[in-house]
């Protein structure tokens, strides 16, 4: 099996892209938002690494069983997720931490 040929410019506009949302990340840290800071990061974030994996690693021009191991990535990512959170969240705080 072959690789794609991709043509320069495609590479060229995606790290230009992620050279964009570097200066964003960068300036969103400097702006007070609040609340809102911590859902802007994340979806600055969200965006370069969907950028790097689907451009950079190909999986946009991947087979179906790319598709599917990128899919089992993620669907293993959320389990490991859920059951951290889950872990964090049924703990007791310590005596010094409740008023």
């Amino acid at each position: 099996m072959s690789a794609p040929i991709v043509a320069i410019k495609v590479y060229l506009k995606v790290w230009g892209a992620l050279l964009l949302l570097l200066a964003l990340t960068v300036a969103a840290a400097y702006v007070p938002m609040g609340e809102f800071h911590l859902p802007v990061a994340l979806a600055i974030s969200v965006t370069k690494a969907f950028l790097i994996v689907f451009v950079f690693m190909e999986i946009k021009w991947g087979g179906r069983l790319l598709h599917l191991a990128a899919i089992a990535a993620l669907l293993w990512l959320a389990i490991f997720f859920v059951l951290t959170f889950n872990d964090y969240l049924t703990r007791d705080l310590p005596s010094a931490l409740v008023r």
